[in-house]
């Protein structure tokens, strides 16, 4: 355990104490006790009002927080009458002892896991509504996992695909299903499904009774439209630059709502329309030409914390979905 302690405070740490600083390697435990104080003292504020958190007085505290200081040969910390603050050392000591405390909570987690069944969440992260046959393979999903691991905790929701993929950056989030138009450095993507993606308008809006051929370049330039609100490939913006875009909408359902008010046209999959158009309530507009490729995919960080939670994932959607996994 001191290796490892000694090996997580050789880079953020380490480069913030000066070369002449006395604490011993490896790290004590000692060392690791006066840390956690400096930490209460800043979160606290100060010395005062440090006492109650940790269970001893102002006193024992300024002893400590003066054995560290002579420790690292370093000014932590300043308090007088003006109140406590940070030295510029300090503050950057502070830093590095968070992302130290933090790669042990990580080492953690991680032994925990080891050779025990999985427990805990699993957090799965769509970017918008599945259609009704997605959101029968996503059950499949989730019976699959159940079934192996039935003591996990599965988190299903929504969220931007921004916040996504900082999720899973930061292991808050295992998988997440979006459009991978626009690939991210140190994100996996395997692709989910891929279908076409037509322009619609309602019944309520007046080029539904109009026929194709009379629709020109013209009408679609004078009627409001509706970005998709994220970027898309470049076939899809395409046709985007066809239509007078004055509104978005990031999610299908939200943009169907606008489509059916009969202010806006607006691509929509078909799947997610069929109800709409068996109804004759929403027509697709020149499918054979007005029309782009939505394509999903499964999204995962490429060195996930949780590395057997992700792959119990990564099987039951290629299973569930017929993958051709990476």
């Amino acid at each position: 355990m001191t290796d490892i302690l000694n090996n997580n405070l050789s880079s953020p740490l380490n480069s913030t104490l000066s070369k002449t600083s006395i604490i011993p390697k490896p790290i004590t435990e000692y060392d690791l006790r006066l840390l956690r104080i400096f930490v209460s003292v800043v979160e606290h504020g100060g010395f005062s009002a440090a006492e109650k958190g940790l269970g001893i007085t102002r006193s024992t505290i300024s002893v400590h927080m003066s054995n560290l200081e002579t420790r690292m040969q370093l000014k932590l910390c300043l308090r007088g009458r003006g109140g406590f603050s940070l030295t510029e050392d300090g503050q950057s000591v502070y830093r590095a002892v968070i992302n130290l405390f933090d790669s042990l909570n990580d080492f953690s987690l991680h032994v925990g896991t080891l050779g025990k069944e999985l427990s805990g969440e699993l957090v799965i992260l769509c970017a918008d509504q599945l259609d009704n046959k997605k959101q029968q393979k996503l059950a499949r999903v989730i019976e699959l996992v159940h079934e192996t691991a039935p003591n996990l905790h599965i988190v299903l929701d929504g969220d931007s695909i921004s916040n996504i993929e900082r999720l899973l950056f930061k292991d808050k989030a295992h998988i997440g299903i979006f459009p991978g138009y626009q690939q991210v450095e140190g994100l996996n993507y395997v692709p989910l499904s891929s279908e076409p993606i037509y322009l619609c308008c309602s019944k309520k809006h007046h080029f539904f009774n109009i026929v194709d051929a009379k629709i020109t370049s013209e009408d679609f330039a004078s009627v409001a439209a509706i970005h998709p609100g994220i970027d898309i490939d470049f076939a899809g913006r395409e046709q985007l630059k066809k239509l007078n875009l004055n509104a978005k909408a990031y999610q299908f359902d939200t943009r169907k709502a606008m489509i059916l008010s009969g202010k806006y046209i607006g691509y929509m999959p078909q799947s997610y329309i069929q109800q709409e158009l068996n109804a004759g309530e929403i027509r697709i507009i020149q499918p054979s030409v007005l029309t782009y490729q939505f394509n999903l995919s499964l999204v995962n960080k490429k060195s996930p914390r949780e590395v057997r939670k992700v792959k119990l994932l990564r099987n039951a959607f290629r299973s569930a979905f017929n993958l051709t996994d990476k």
